[in-house]
This record gives structure tokens, C-alpha cells and sequence, in this order.
């Protein structure tokens, strides 16, 4: 019976009992109740109605809770020996994108499985951060002093990123750049090295300025200036402002936020969904989303300092600052500070491949707090 109940993926054999037992809860608490925070915003997104938006989150973050719980399972060992496959799939499935992607909202980013359009793109997330770990792993911080040895890890982050940028998905195309930057920056890269990287970013600025979709550069200059197009590519930062200007300190009250509502704020259920919450409850409700957001990531840099392994470190980090950054970029393009590129906001905004993508981070994280006191060698093998 003893054996029966045990999970032995990769290398561990306790039971499963006592890994669910172990499991940080606290944190799996916190995303349900920011979750619960998007199925009520979506509701009031409907009118005040479960379909077609709160329903189908709330189902989609039930499976998605069940395979975050059966990943936290899983020993670190089976990531760090099958991260570059994985990788290595997901790559696979973005170049099919390029082949025989499904195109939806003049954008061709999805394949179509029938129960889901899966979108590669967001599980690049995921994997990049798995390939980045495994890699810096197996190094040690001379070796990740030299330079030669950023060739990979340059590799892995960027023509992933030039397929998602030719998609077009500017957003999650700078989402893999600077979770890229941000893992070599967590290594131990050498400061020179970013300043160079940076010079030579720069320099491609008009190249990556060319391969851009008219739209995208007509988003990007309305940022410069929302008032010069106002009613064109202006009108969603333009009318993002007024709706949060509009909430005041304490908001309109649930369901009573005029721009969301009468259709002046537009994709409401998605991207500008931070925008409708603060209209409704105000700078207080913005507030208070926040620092939820900001527990998460206290959790995640906690777990990530107690690992005693590499390997779940590195895990622990890149995924903490892939979530840093699907709220930074989604809350700083809502208010304006940033282009808006389209990232959604974590397990509050509409969508199914990016509820999936982060809950399968947060299985991850959950599954380096439970195996944080095993020892992993520079190769997969157990030390201790």
C-alpha cells in the first residue's frame, strides 16, 4: 500500500502524502485569492453574469489548481533532466505557429487543439527559465564570468524572442528578453557585459523598428503622444487614464464603473482588467491587488534563498521575476507608462494558455519549497 502511494518522478520517493502535507499552502491560498479577485471582476465585466468570461475562468483555474498541486510533486531532478526537452517541445510548437498557427485578432500566435488554442508563446516562459536554470546549474561562477559562455544562453532567449516578435507579440517578446536579462543578471553576469548587450540592443533598435507591425509603431508613438491620435492608436491608453482617474480613492462600487460599462474602455476582460478594478473600488482596490501581488513575490524570493540547491534557486527566481514582470508591464501599459503590448494580468485577466502558463510556474515554486533541502550535484546527481 506503502508503495502504491509514493511519487518517484525523477528521483524521490517519499510519499504523496507528506510532499501535499509539506506544500507551501500559505502561497496556494494567495493565488486563489487573487484569482477569486479576477472571477469578480469578470462578472462585473458580463453585467453581472457568470457567461461568457467568470464561468469559464473559474473551470479553467480548477484544472489548471490540479496540475500546479501534480507538477509541486514533481522531484527537481526530473526538471533538471528533462528541461532542455521541454524546452526543445515548446520550441517546436512555436515554429509550428509560423507553419499552420491559428490567426485571431490579426495576430498569429495560437495552434488549435480543439479543446484550447494553445498559445506556445506563453509556455516559452516556462520553458526559457527551465533551459536557463539547467544551463547556469552546471556552471560554476568562473566559468559564468566568461564570456563565451553567454553565446547559449543568448541563443535560448533570443530567436524564441524574434519568433514571437514576428508573430506579432511585442509584449511577450520583451517578457522573454528581459526574464532572459534578468536570469543572467541573477547568475552573476559581469556588469560590462549588460552594458555591451545594452550598446548592442540599441544599435538594433531600427532593425526590430522595421520588422514592427504598423499598429505596433503607431502604439508605440501614441505612448510618446496619447493626444495626437486620440480617437486611433491613443484612444486605449487615453481612455485607460480617464477610467482610473475616474475611480477616485474609493471607486464607483462593484459593477458601477461608467467607462467599463457603456464600452468606452475596450478589451475589459483582458488586458485593461487592473483599469476596470480600479474605476470600480478606486486607488484603495488598486492598492490592495498589489500587495497581494507583492506577497506572491515575497513568497517566491523566500522559497528561492531557502533552497539548498542550485538548480531549484535558479527555478525559483526566474519564475518569481517571470510573474514580476506579467504585472509590472500589464499595470505600468495601463497607466500609461508603457506602450500597451498586450500582457495580461496574472490569474486576474481572461485567458486560458497564460492561466495555465503561470499556474504551472507556481507548481514549480511550490515543488522547489517542497524539495528544497535536496541536494543536487552539477549534473543531476544526488549529493548527501
Amino acid at each position: 500500500m506503502a508503495e502504491r502511494d509514493t511519487a518517484d518522478f525523477g528521483g524521490g520517493n517519499t510519499p504523496v502524502g507528506g510532499k501535499l502535507w509539506s506544500l507551501n499552502w500559505g502561497l496556494v491560498l494567495l493565488v486563489t485569492v487573487i484569482a477569486g479577485v479576477g472571477f469578480a471582476m469578470l462578472y462585473s465585466a458580463a453585467n453581472g453574469s457568470w457567461q461568457p468570461w467568470a464561468e469559464r475562468q473559474a473551470i479553467r483555474f480548477a484544472v489548471a489548481a490540479i496540475v500546479m498541486i501534480a507538477v509541486a510533486l514533481i522531484d527537481l531532478r526530473f526538471w533538471l533532466r528533462f528541461a532542455y526537452v521541454f524546452y526543445g517541445v515548446v520550441f517546436v510548437l512555436l515554429v509550428g505557429v509560423e507553419i499552420r498557427g491559428a490567426v485571431g485578432m490579426g495576430a498569429q500566435r495560437w495552434i488549435d487543439l480543439g479543446f484550447i488554442q494553445l498559445q506556445p508563446s506563453e509556455l516559452m516562459k516556462i520553458a526559457l527559465v527551465l533551459a536557463l536554470a539547467r544551463y547556469f546549474h552546471g556552471l560554476s561562477l568562473e566559468e559564468v564570468g566568461k564570456p563565451w559562455r553567454l553565446v547559449v544562453p543568448a541563443a535560448l532567449t533570443l530567436v524564441p524572442a524574434a519568433l514571437v516578435l514576428k508573430q506579432p507579440d511585442l509584449g511577450t517578446a520583451l517578457m522573454l528578453v528581459l526574464g532572459g536579462a534578468a536570469m543572467l543578471y541573477l547568475v552573476g553576469v559581469r556588469w560590462w557585459m549588460f552594458a555591451f548587450v545594452t550598446a548592442a540592443g540599441g544599435g538594433a533598435v531600427p532593425l526590430v523598428w522595421h520588422h514592427l507591425r504598423d499598429y505596433q509603431r503607431a502604439r508605440i508613438a501614441s505612448f510618446l503622444d496619447p493626444e495626437s491620435d486620440p480617437l486611433g492608436a491613443g484612444y486605449h491608453a487615453l481612455q485607460s487614464k480617464i477610467a482610473i482617474g475616474s475611480g477616485g480613492v474609493f471607486g464607483k462600487g462593484f459593477m458601477a464603473g461608467t467607462q467599463a460599462h457603456l464600452s468606452f474602455l475596450p478589451a475589459k476582460q483582458t488586458d485593461f482588467i487592473f483599469t476596470m478594478l480600479a474605476e470600480e473600488f478606486g486607488l484603495v482596490g488598486g492598492l490592495v491587488l498589489l500587495a497581494l501581488y507583492l506577497l506572491v513575490l515575497a513568497y517566491g524570493f523566500a522559497i528561492a534563498f531557502r533552497s539548498r540547491n542550485n538548480f531549484g534557486r535558479l527555478l525559483a527566481l526566474g519564475i518569481t521575476v517571470n510573474f514580476f514582470l506579467y504585472v509590472f508591464i500589464n499595470i505600468a501599459m495601463v497607466t500609461g507608462l508603457l506602450p500597451v503590448v498586450g500582457v495580461p494580468l496574472p490569474l486576474v485577466s481572461f485567458g486560458g494558455t497564460a492561466m495555465l502558463t503561470i499556474m504551472f510556474g507556481f507548481g514549480i515554486l511550490l515543488g522547489v519549497y517542497v524539495h528544497r533541502d535536496t541536494r543536487i550535484g552539477r549534473f543531476g546527481d544526488s549529493e548527501g
